[in-house]
C-alpha cells in the first residue's frame, strides 16, 4: 500500500517510518511537516494510506482531512496519529480510519495495518479495477513549448486563463511553477466541456470549482496549494451561475 507520513516532529517520523518498514505491503512513498507540503506530496504519489498529524505548521490535520476528496484520486485511508487525544471525535466525524495515540505502539500500528488490508481488499471491486484501468481518460494534454508536450491530471487544474497577449488559454497545475499552455485554437467550449468541474467565471477565466472555497469582494479564492491566487474575478454575468454550481456541491 502507497503510504505517505505528514508531521512536523521528525523524531515521530523516523520511528514511524522504521515501524513500517517491517510491513511488507508497505511502500514508503515520502513524508513532509506541512498541510500544504501533503497536498503536492499526496498529488504526486496518490497514496493509499496517510498517516496524519493533528497540528502541523500551515494547516491543522483536521483541516487536511476535510479537503482529502479534492486532494487524492481512488481509495485512500487515513491513520490520524497524534499525542493529544482530545481530536479523535472529530477526527472520526471526518471519516479518519483509525487514530493512534504517540507513542505509536507496535500491537496498534500491526492491527491497523492488518484492518487497512481487510478494507482495502473488500473494497477493490471489479467496478473500481475499472476505473483504474480508465484513469488516463481524466488527463489532460497541454503543450511545453511549440514541440514539446505534457499529460496532466485534470484534477490537478486549478484554473484556465487567457493570454491576450499570445491569444492562447495557459493553465495553472499544482506543483507547476508557471502556467501550461493549450493548443492555440482551444476554444472556451471545449474547455468546459472536458470536466463538469470546470465552470467560466469570466471571459477571461475558467476554474476548477472543487478548489473553490469562497468569493471574496468579487475575487476567487482556493483551496491550498492554490491559495496563493487572487487575481481571478467574478464577471457580472457569470455570477448567476457560478453561485448555482457552489451551491449545488
Amino acid at each position: 500500500m502507497r503510504t505517505i507520513i505528514i508531521d512536523d516532529d521528525k523524531a515521530s517520523v523516523d520511528t514511524l517510518t522504521k515501524k513500517l518498514k517491517k510491513f511488507r505491503d508497505i511502500e514508503l512513498c515520502g513524508s513532509t511537516n506541512t498541510c500544504s507540503g501533503g497536498v503536492h506530496l499526496a498529488a504526486d504519489t496518490n497514496p493509499e494510506v496517510i498517516f496524519l498529524d493533528v497540528e502541523l505548521p500551515d494547516l491543522s490535520g483536521l483541516e487536511f482531512l476535510m479537503q482529502l476528496d479534492k486532494v487524492v484520486r481512488g481509495w485512500c485511508q487515513v491513520v490520524m496519529y497524534t499525542g493529544h487525544p482530545g481530536f479523535m471525535l472529530p477526527a472520526f466525524r471526518l471519516n479518519a480510519f483509525d487514530y493512534l495515540m504517540k507513542p505509536v505502539d507496535d500491537r496498534e500500528l500491526k492491527s491497523v495495518i492488518t484492518r487497512l488490508r481487510e478494507k482495502r481488499d473488500k473494497e477493490e471491486s471489479p467496478l473500481n479495477m475499472a476505473a483504474k484501468s480508465s484513469m488516463h481518460k481524466d488527463k489532460l494534454l497541454l503543450y511545453t513549448s511549440t514541440s514539446d508536450f505534457r499529460l496532466v491530471h485534470i484534477q490537478n487544474i486549478c484554473t484556465f486563463q487567457y493570454n491576450h497577449d499570445i491569444r492562447q488559454w495557459e493553465v495553472i497545475i499544482a506543483g507547476m511553477p508557471e502556467p501550461l499552455r493549450m493548443k492555440r485554437n482551444t476554444k472556451c467550449d471545449a474547455i468546459l466541456d472536458i470536466d463538469d468541474r470546470f465552470v467560466q467565471v469570466s471571459q477571461k477565466f475558467i476554474i476548477n470549482i472543487d478548489y473553490l472555497v469562497e468569493v471574496s469582494d468579487n475575487t476567487c479564492l482556493f483551496y491550498p496549494p492554490f491559495e496563493k491566487i487572487k487575481h481571478v474575478k467574478v464577471g457580472r454575468l457569470y455570477r448567476k451561475k457560478l453561485t448555482e454550481k457552489f451551491n449545488a456541491i
